[in-house]
């Protein structure tokens, strides 16, 4: 994948927001670890699709005008076979027919289930004072309910990196609390240094979200991703 020419279609199309799939492609080309994600159309692909990947996968709607799939019933999670696929499918669509009847489908994403790890996220977004400000903290839902974060503004330097997650409150959770296995933390700080260097090198990205990131003791995995351009001028 072409990251310049690819964000420069989306632009002739006059949006700003990437879908889930051309989010991952865009992190992927960087060098950033992200789980493999397909688009299906239909019910029939999904659960080839998911035969193809292996059970069990997670299936997500796919639509360039739907940021937050979860509240809108459009994730279905740990499905097990195909049947359970073609539950979901119909599930999410008719979700989305109820909370979205105008938006855009264009079919669902299907991805392997990742293995349990322990949640961050790595988030940017751009400050009209003082321009991309990255942040790093435990992720899922846990950055909306202790908002235990770091910042930096950019560039992120390594330096930077190692201060952004020692930062945060439950940083003894990712060095291993209570017996519980401890991450590649270094991973983690050269994670945060990849992502500053991709948007340094796409200036037209406005907001980037990687929630969650799966960490684990020797490496880490981006799982979902969100992508939002500068506006059209």
């Amino acid at each position: 994948m072409d990251a310049n020419r690819t964000l420069a279609q989306i632009r002739e199309e006059g949006r700003t927001v990437l879908t889930e799939i051309e989010s991952k492609e865009l992190i992927a080309e960087a060098g950033l670890p992200v789980v493999a994600t397909m688009p299906a159309a239909t019910k029939e692909e999904a659960v080839r699709l998911s035969g193809a990947i292996g059970f069990p996968v997670v299936m997500k709607i796919l639509s360039p005008d739907i940021v937050h799939k979860s509240d809108s019933g459009g994730v279905r999670l740990n499905l097990e076979n195909s049947g359970k696929v073609e539950e979901a499918f119909d599930e999410i669509m008719g979700n989305l027919r109820r909370h979205h009847p105008d938006a855009r489908i264009h079919g669902v994403s299907v991805q392997k289930m990742a293995l349990p790890g322990q949640e961050v996220i790595i988030g940017m977004s751009k400050d009209l004072q003082f321009g991309p400000l990255f942040m790093f903290g435990l992720g899922g839902v846990m950055v909306e309910l202790f908002k235990d974060v770091s910042f930096r503004i950019a560039p992120v330097s390594p330096r930077d990196a190692r201060e952004m997650v020692r930062e945060i409150r439950a940083f003894p959770l990712l060095t291993g609390f209570r017996g519980a296995p401890g991450v590649d933390i270094p991973f983690l700080e050269g994670l945060l240094v990849q992502v500053s260097n991709l948007v340094e090198s796409n200036p037209q990205i406005k907001e980037l979200d990687l929630n969650p990131v799966m960490a684990y003791k020797d490496s880490a995995l981006i799982v979902d991703a969100r992508v939002i351009l500068e506006g059209c001028s």
